[in-house]
């Protein structure tokens, strides 16, 4: 795939690391700290777009194995995997909260160098800004509840310890920023110069507002219709991503260590290639519908150890042959030991080259791997299926629910060549599959079952974890089966949350706790944010 951007590449992650803790912890972390006037605006922009796309361990070691769409047998996937602390890498839950609020500093940042330069000439970088902050503080309020937007990256004005506002507070504050600022946005007016998603093209970034405005406001149709449905509504009849050209990807590097991919540099771990597969949940899916997918995105790894942990040899990529990795299950020898799974298909080569998950299908390394490869952000996919929905609703959306989710599957089979041309499917074999897979509206449960298992495939087979997680959170499907593993620290349940970033509760100390008091439960993984009621 071709390299659209590789700017300002000094001031990204350093992201090259081992399979230790210590060496994880480098991952998303700037080594450097440059006073603010030695950056522009624009370049702030980037920096902000490529750390908060770029999110490796961020999201494997919970969300990927949580919803399970990859498996592990690895210690530290436990965490997602099983629900069970493994380690010490349960400080990793605090990320999001941690790098988020870092990413929306930089924006802010952003922001008041562009006011202080020209807030005339950069009104469309500043407006930008503001759908940046609502992108990344989404992600932050969705994986914890309650947190801090209106006093959020204030320390120049010395708020050091900033107020939680209540969840339902922040969406309504989110919703209105976005109408505002994509209001102000005039293709007219100087445009970014260092816009990683779409390198300064404002009609494209009127688009992405109202599409995040459509998938915010989707958020709270288990809490809130009432509220969800007029901002819904007009977002669509503003004009929501048109196809798959208007995908929001951060391409990455290959050539830069600073602007790798800290998914694939994750994934390339030894220990995480040779035990990181995708999921039976996932596979099986796939396999049930004859999704052409599962063709570009798997493979099984040629036989033995050696070649299993080695990179350059490609597997196989039979259909036939693929299977899924059951979540739950380990390499210890035990009760939960992969090889008394009653399904267990043996391994492979023998004595010292002997591979326990040699028959199990990883993602296939050409495509996810590549350390230049693409971060997806947000998807025509997921856009077209949430409208979908919301025509399932009775919504006044434009056009019919089977249109739009023809639209989300065809965008989510078309994003395969966007990982990678080696994964490209070809339009005959997507319009066949588009038609022969219609939209099921006996009744309204089984439209959304459809619909959000397909939002599921797509943001899983893209590798967004996270924004998997979310829309399960939300709509209940697909309908996971949790594991039950000894040790596990939700009663046998998926997490619904992670925890609050530790370092909160010395120093926000009563902000913490009001939060913590409004959650049901406290800061557990159990407990459930305002909006998943």
């Amino acid at each position: 795939m071709k390299k659209y951007c590789t700017l300002l590449l000094s001031f990204l992650i350093v992201t090259q690391f081992g399979c230790s803790k210590a060496q994880l912890d480098k991952i998303n972390t700037d080594p450097t700290k440059l006073p603010g006037e030695l950056y522009n605006p624009d370049e702030l922009l980037s920096t902000a777009q490529f750390k908060s796309s770029n999110k490796g361990y961020y999201q494997l070691l919970y969300q990927s194995t949580m919803m399970q769409q990859l498996a592990s047998t690895y210690l530290y996937y436990n965490n997602g995997d099983k629900y069970v602390n493994a380690g010490s890498f349960t400080d990793y839950q605090g990320r999001i909260f941690e790098e988020g609020y870092a990413d929306a500093s930089t924006i802010r940042e952003m922001q008041r160098l562009a006011k202080d330069k020209d807030p005339a000439a950069y009104s469309n970088l500043i407006n930008i800004g503001d759908i940046m902050f609502v992108l990344i503080l989404q992600r932050i309020t969705d994986t914890y509840g309650d947190v801090p937007y209106s006093q959020a990256s204030k320390a120049r004005e010395g708020i050091k310890s900033p107020v939680y506002d209540r969840q339902e507070d922040v969406y309504k504050a989110m919703l209105s920023d976005l109408d505002q600022a994509i209001t102000g946005l005039d293709p007219a007016k100087p445009k970014p110069t260092a816009d990683l998603f779409y390198r300064g093209d404002i009609v494209k970034w009127k688009k992405f507002g109202y599409s995040l405005m459509l998938r915010a406001a989707m958020r709270l149709t288990k809490i809130s219709p009432d509220l969800a449905r007029p901002w819904v509504e007009k977002a669509a009849a503003a004009g929501t991503f048109s196809d798959t050209n208007d995908n929001a990807i951060v391409i990455t590097d290959e050539s830069n260590l600073d602007g790798q991919n800290g998914t694939s540099l994750a994934l390339r771990t030894v220990s995480d290639y040779r035990e990181v597969r995708w999921s039976k949940t996932l596979i099986d899916e796939l396999r049930k519908n004859d999704d052409p997918r599962l063709g570009v995105i798997a493979e099984v790894p040629q036989n033995g150890l050696a070649n299993n942990v080695n990179e350059n040899l490609a597997g196989n990529t039979d259909t036939a042959v693929q299977i899924g990795l059951p979540n739950g299950y380990d390499l210890s020898g035990g009760t939960f030991d992969i090889s008394k799974y009653a399904g267990y298909p043996g391994g492979t080569g023998t004595g010292a080259d002997f591979a326990p998950l040699g028959k199990y299908s990883r993602p296939r390394t050409a495509v996810y791997l590549k350390l230049g490869g693409p971060n997806f952000v947000m998807t025509y996919a997921e856009i077209e299926l949430l409208k979908a929905e919301a025509k399932v609703r009775g919504w006044n959306i434009p056009g019919t629910a089977a249109e739009h989710y023809a639209n989300g599957l065809r965008g989510g089979l078309q994003a395969m060549a966007q990982l990678d041309q080696l994964a490209a499917i070809p339009d005959g074999v997507i319009s066949a599959y588009v038609t022969k897979h219609p939209l099921d509206e006996s009744s309204q449960e089984k439209s959304f079952e459809m619909i959000n298992t397909q939002y599921w495939v797509s943001t899983g087979t893209c590798f967004n974890f996270i924004e998997s997680w979310m829309n399960w959170k939300r709509s209940g499907y697909p309908a996971l089966v949790p594991v039950n593993y000894p040790g596990n620290v939700t009663n046998g349940t998926i997490p619904r949350r992670l925890i609050y970033l530790s370092t909160e509760v010395l120093n926000n100390t009563d902000n913490y706790k009001a939060a913590v008091s409004r959650l049901p439960g406290g800061d557990l993984l159990t407990s459930r944010v305002w909006w998943d009621k």
